[in-house]
């Protein structure tokens, strides 16, 4: 079997939390909670024939990039930016961390998650800004953690990426 740990970056309130168990658990609840410090879930994803269990290290939601974040980071194969479509500022803090990241640890594969979907018709994030982000090559995951819109295909990403890095 073959781990891999994803981390989840973003601002509070964006979704981490609910995308992670929409994923694992299959489940939302409407009730909001604090993640404090770092919450670990995993699932088991086959692919082929391989079995890869996937580690998800859901990070605290902070507006200000904390140093300590960055040693949650090293060593996962990749990372979730979430960014919630109804609050532009999620995206700006999103690019941000990333910018720090990318710092911090180097090239890591990444994608950007823009979350409640299901709250599209209430979206303040600009299609055109993220058709910018698309085609300067950031892969782009629209979600909706309420209704499970995209989430799996968010996390089989990863999941396909691993399997296609060891085949080559």
């Amino acid at each position: 079997m073959i781990q891999k740990k994803l981390c989840m970056v973003g601002s509070f309130g964006v979704g981490k939390t609910s995308l992670v168990k929409r994923y694992v658990q299959s489940i939302f609840s409407e009730k909001y909670h604090t993640t404090v410090g770092v919450k670990i879930d995993k699932k088991d994803v086959i692919v082929g024939p391989e079995t890869i269990r996937m580690m998800i290290w859901d990070l605290a939601g902070d507006d200000a990039f904390a140093r300590l974040r960055t040693t949650f980071v090293r060593g996962s194969a990749g990372y979730l930016l979430v960014a919630d479509g109804t609050r532009t500022q999620t995206l700006d803090v999103a690019l941000e961390l990333n910018r720090q990241i990318q710092d911090a640890t180097g090239k890591l594969p990444f994608v950007l998650v823009v979350n409640k979907f299901d709250l599209a018709s209430a979206w303040e994030i600009d299609t055109n800004r993220i058709t910018a982000l698309e085609e300067a090559g950031v892969k782009v995951f629209r979600t909706s953690a309420k209704d499970g819109f995209g989430v799996e295909s968010v996390f089989e990403h990863f999941a396909v990426l691993e399997t296609l890095e060891r085949a080559s």
